[in-house]
């Protein structure tokens, strides 16, 4: 009775903290495993990498499947896109998002029922494929970079989450903003815009996601145009022609790094890593938002 008293757990708390840690130490090995692993293959000379036995270190480090990859130009052109579509459309995403979130959180906005009904309606309810593509075709936006903006400006997932967030927040900051003579931009731009900063985080990692992931836009609208290729369309088309050889230009490529001793395998994994990288780098920046509020103690009733 006394040892529980001084060290404050019981017995039977310290086997409980135990399986909770041995558990929560199992998932983490789960899942960062396979990315050590393909980073560990990446990084191994791909002649010695067809033996397998890879874990989580390479046997024999190289940089060279990483230097080959750049000898793809389109994965350069699609880097650049991807990073361009990425960022304007999470800009612009969370804009349009929180804006259209401001206008239907407040009460004096008779047709917000309506349009927050039409809104939920999109999310059961959707045209198909083939009339997605004949609206983007008459609308003139095949072959050319706005059809990776503009058809996903507006998610009514993304504008419920922030306007449920706004609706938590006191609205006598509004109502002193009026007072002061402040008019509805104002209160948005300057009063709740930077009030929004945790939920705004959470969306812009959710649409950064999506835009550095996409790639079937790519394939149905730009698939002719070069220029505007995508770094996951590009990744698509190198894993279609080591498993299939269809890419007669991605295959003569394929075939001179075999050539110079780099694998198939160990390129798909090279670029993988390339892929997931620069989208792991923003989780830091933004983790912080995702549990921290910034309205504790804005207005005191």
């Amino acid at each position: 009775m006394g040892n529980t008293v001084l060290t404050g757990k019981s017995w039977a708390d310290r086997i409980f903290d135990f399986i909770v840690y041995l558990v929560v130490l199992i998932v983490i090995v789960v899942t960062i495993y396979p990315f050590l692993n393909v980073l560990a293959i990446s990084l191994n000379d791909s002649v010695d990498s067809v033996r397998g036995g890879i874990t989580i270190y390479p046997r024999e480090f190289t940089w060279d499947n990483y230097l080959k990859i750049f000898t793809f130009s389109g994965l350069i052109t699609g880097f650049k896109i991807s990073a361009l579509r990425t960022i304007a459309g999470t800009l612009l995403g969370l804009l349009s998002a929180s804006m259209l979130a401001f206008t239907i959180s407040r009460p004096d906005f008779h047709g917000r029922k309506f349009v927050s009904t039409f809104l939920a309606m999109t999310m059961y309810i959707s045209g198909g494929l083939i009339p997605v593509y004949m609206l983007v075709k008459d609308l003139g936006m095949m072959n050319s970079f706005a059809v990776y903006i503009v058809p996903g400006l507006v998610s009514a997932f993304n504008v419920f989450v922030i306007r449920s967030f706004i609706d938590g927040l006191p609205y006598a900051l509004q109502e002193s903003a009026k007072l002061d003579g402040a008019n509805d931009f104002t209160i948005y731009w300057r009063v709740i815009l930077p009030l929004l900063k945790p939920a705004l985080a959470t969306i812009s990692l959710f649409l950064a996601v999506g835009q550095w992931n996409a790639w079937f836009d790519t394939y149905l609208y730009n698939g002719s145009s070069p220029h505007l290729t995508t770094l996951q369309y590009e990744l698509m088309k190198v894993l279609q022609t080591t498993t299939s050889g269809n890419n007669g230009d991605y295959r003569s490529n394929i075939a001179s790094m075999a050539s110079n001793q780099v694998s198939p395998e160990s390129l798909k994994m090279a670029i993988t890593i390339v892929v997931t990288v620069p989208i792991l780098m923003v989780y830091p920046f933004i983790q912080k938002y995702f549990v921290k509020g910034m309205t504790l103690g804005a207005v005191k009733s």
